[in-house]
């Protein structure tokens, strides 16, 4: 492969990643939520929606945040540093809120959130960044 259909397949990468941003930013955010709703199914506070959504909202807020900041939907499939900026802002800022709120943020807590949300928010990005290379490597019939 020379240096012409190198440059041709990152900016068609590019491209298809820049018009995939309103669908990982909504990734992101269902995750977010999946978190909350799981956090609150084994602390058994029940799974009423708004009850969901104030758990979430903290986290959902310092991800909007992150990705303003971050202008991650001109990359939103990058791990590096998109995809790591966004998941740190969002644990270290969804605790803050949620601490400010008078929500709980035991170490424990921490942890989990922390783990939990870098194998959610990194994760389907590992899964399109695989996705997309190895798609890019058939275009160019490379197996």
């Amino acid at each position: 492969m020379n240096s012409t259909d190198s440059r041709n397949t990152e900016t068609a990468t590019t491209a298809v990643n820049r018009r995939s941003w309103p669908w990982m930013l909504g990734l992101d955010l269902v995750l977010i939520t999946v978190f909350a709703a799981l956090g609150r199914q084994s602390h058994e506070h029940g799974l009423a929606v708004t009850g969901i959504l104030l758990t979430a909202l903290p986290f959902i807020l310092a991800c909007l945040i992150a990705w303003a900041a971050m202008r991650a939907w001109r990359r939103p499939g990058q791990l590096w540093p998109a995809g790591i900026v966004v998941w740190l802002v969002t644990v270290a800022g969804g605790l803050a809120i949620r601490a400010l709120s008078g929500g709980g943020t035991a170490l424990s807590f921490q942890v989990v959130t922390l783990t939990v949300l870098g194998a959610f928010l990194l994760g389907h990005r590992l899964v399109w960044l695989v996705v997309s290379r190895s798609a890019g490597h058939r275009r160019r019939g490379i197996h």
